[in-house]
């Protein structure tokens, strides 16, 4: 038998290997490519960019081609490139995400962060998301992670680039279109819940607020909530260059013991 010549896809997420969203993105791409699943044994959100770098990490295969890892997101990234795979991938899928990953999102996101160690390892990478709550409409943000993936194999992406892809929860029909969108603001109102415990000491429980949104023309979060896939392009590097330009030139002389 000849050997599978076709793009080697590599999924993840962090919701966990038995998510709805994965297996479905599972399904969709391995009909036209080799996909392989290695995602966490169980629900790793807002997990971050975390490594496990304090105890080992154990790899299943639970059916072929699926390789469940009791790590994180980035941790299943770094096993799948390096010891798992039989070949660097050709791109790194990441979701489907249950929920959004919005704005400041995608600093606590699993998945965004999954895209990120990807990116940081040399393969194109992507996160999907898809917004709202259940029933989820995992179809057309299939659909639309298919149609990235034929643009990136067909012209790749820019260096040290990946994209943080969110999709309103419709049905393909109802789909405005795509829209290159930058990151907006999205924050938590009441994020942290104080109760009770069953011995009456105090406790505190971190989510359940209700997010709030800048709004401006071009955000991710206003273009998805008019109907549009947005697609938001993330750079590795951080650095603030306006920032850097000011800083150098008011702060040199300061820093180095001038006045």
């Amino acid at each position: 038998m000849p050997a599978d010549s076709r793009p080697l896809l590599l999924l993840t997420n962090d919701d966990g290997v038995h998510a709805p969203g994965l297996r479905l993105l599972y399904q969709g791409m391995g009909e036209l490519y080799r996909a392989v699943i290695v995602a966490p044994d169980r629900d790793n959100s807002a997990v971050s960019h975390s490594l496990s770098l304090h105890r080992p990490l154990k790899v299943k295969e639970v059916e072929q081609n699926i390789f469940a890892v009791n790590g994180t997101p980035a941790d299943c990234i770094t096993l799948a490139v390096e010891k798992i795979l039989p070949a660097k991938p050709d791109l790194i899928i990441s979701g489907i995400n249950d929920g959004a990953n919005l704005g400041h999102d995608i600093s606590y996101s699993g998945t965004v962060s999954a895209a990120k160690e990807g990116t940081i390892r040399g393969v194109p990478s992507i996160a999907v998301s898809i917004s709202g709550d259940p029933p989820y409409h995992f179809a057309t943000a299939v659909t639309c992670a298919a149609r990235i993936t034929r643009l990136i194999l067909a012209s790749r992406l820019p260096e040290d680039c990946y994209l943080n892809i969110n999709v309103p929860n419709l049905e393909a029909a109802q789909i405005s279109s795509m829209k290159i969108t930058r990151q907006g603001r999205r924050m938590y109102e009441n994020a942290v819940q104080e109760l009770v415990d069953p011995w009456g000491r105090p406790c505190f429980w971190i989510g359940g607020g209700s997010p709030s949104r800048e709004r401006g023309p071009g955000t991710d979060s206003y273009e998805m909530e008019r109907g549009f896939i947005s697609v938001t392009p993330i750079h590795l590097d951080l650095t603030n260059y306006d920032a850097l330009a000011a800083l150098q030139e008011s702060w040199t002389n300061k820093l180095n013991g001038g006045q």
